[in-house]
Order: structure tokens, then sequence, then C-alpha cells
């Protein structure tokens, strides 16, 4: 663990949070959530302050597994049982998971500098609420079937990064990975996508330099959250008369910019 006394980065401006970095990993059931956690512990605690929250609804399955990783100390690891659907705690109803973050960063004196909630297994529809975390990471993974990423959904469309996890499978389940990949980048315009794989150290390298920027920012106080909305993004005219005859047109969507940092581009 690094030395508490430790200053890391920039020096904070006068705006900056008193707090740690929230950042936010959810996804369906079985996509790697736990593990990206585990890899993000294992090369980021030996210089960050670090701390993870795990959600489950009837058991701390997920918390034990990174206890008995050795991620990090075991103490640094808690667990909020739901009790319900997964998004319940990390959108709808926050408080279990706020007083469990606050409650850390009190236990560890706010030296925190990191804090990583990860959400129960849920669906494409799952996101976090921006009161709850300052980033977020949605989590697909190429064992799931390739067509995944063009279904859709605010999480593969607008969370602040999309990882396709275990890319290196793609061979042996008869997905075209970079055909995924692909497909996950036209359904996120400009917002970065990573395909992620333990065994390739250049994607490890991409989503933590990714993970560094959002914390540089945090700490220079310009990283706002933003809501990918539990909704897909839609577009649709609306087409009035009105007794002076003439017709206009209206189009709704959701806009949110982002940083193209390990984003494939075709």
């Amino acid at each position: 663990m690094p030395d508490p006394s430790t200053t890391h980065g920039p020096t904070p401006s006068p705006t900056a949070p008193a707090r740690a970095l929230r950042l936010g990993v959810c996804g369906p059931v079985g996509t790697g959530k736990s593990s990206l956690i585990a890899l993000l512990c294992r090369e980021l605690s030996e210089r960050l302050e670090l701390g993870v929250v795990t959600n489950d609804i009837y058991t701390d399955e997920d918390a034990r597994f990174l206890r008995s990783a050795g991620v990090l100390d075991a103490d640094r690891i808690r667990a909020v049982e739901t009790g319900a659907c997964p998004h319940t705690a990390i959108r709808d109803d926050i408080t279990a998971n706020a007083m469990a973050i606050e409650e850390l960063e009190e236990d560890y004196e706010h030296r925190l500098e990191m804090v990583l909630v990860e959400s129960g297994g849920d669906n494409l529809t799952a996101t976090f609420s921006p009161a709850l975390v300052d980033v977020q990471v949605f989590v697909l993974d190429v064992a799931g079937g390739g067509d995944v990423a063009r279904k859709g959904g605010p999480g593969i469309e607008r969370a602040d990064l999309l990882v396709v996890n275990k890319t290196d499978l793609g061979p042996f389940v008869g997905v075209d990975v970079p055909r995924m990949v692909a497909d996950a980048t036209a359904a996120r315009g400009d917002r970065p996508v990573i395909g992620l794989s333990r065994t390739d150290r250049d994607s490890i390298d991409r989503l933590l330099a990714w993970v560094d920027n959002r914390l540089a920012e945090h700490r220079a106080g310009s990283l706002v959250p933003v809501d990918p909305g539990p909704m897909a993004a839609h577009s649709h005219a609306h087409s009035h008369e009105h007794d002076h005859g003439h017709e206009h047109g209206h189009e709704h969507g959701h806009v949110q910019g982002g940083e193209p940092v390990g984003v494939h581009h075709h």
C-alpha cells in the first residue's frame, strides 16, 4: 500500500472535491466486472489509496472473491447486500451504497483517492445514478455474443467508457472481436471503447490511461458526472399543423461528450 503521506498527481484546485473519485462498474451477469476491478486494484494499489464497494442481491460473494484474491487489504473491500434488483441500489435508492462509501472513506480518514463501486449483474438498462458515482464503466464480454453491442441501451451507448471484455476468448466462442468492437464504437459515437484482455498488455495500459485521466480531472475539479439515463437514446419528429398552415419538426436526442481515449475508429 502507498504511504498515506505521499501526494499523488497534480495539486488539487480550490474547486476540487475533498473526497475520493467514485468509479462505478456495471454490466450484465458474468461479463467480468469483479475481474476488472481486481485488475485495477492490482495495477493501481501501489500508487493510489483504493477502496471497493461491491453489490450482490443476497450474498457478499463478489467482496469475498476480491478479498480472497488479495488485491487489497480485506478491510478496504466492503459489501452491500441489496435484497432487490441490482439497479435499485445503484440508481433508484442509493442510500445503502452511499453510506457504505462514506463509512469506508471515514474509516480511512479520507485518505482514499478512489473508490471502485461494483454493481450486481443486471441487464443492458442498468446504469449508476450520477449522485452515487462520478464516472462509470459499462462492461460487456465476448462470450456473451458478438451481437450484444448492437442491442444498444444507456450503458452501451452513453456510459463514460464501454469495455468489451475477454477479447482473447473470441476464437473459442466464434465471435469476430474486431466486428464487435466496431459495432460498439458505432453505437457510441465519440465515446471511448476499449477491447480488453488480461493477456493483452496494450489494452490494460489504455484502460489505466483512461482511469488516470478521469482521476486527474476529478482532482482538478473539472470532472462532471454525466447521467447515461435509464432509457435508450431516441430521435423522432413531430409534425404540427397550425391555423396559419405550416408544419415544423423536432428531433429529440441525448448528446454527451466523451474523450476518445483507446477508441477503435472504423
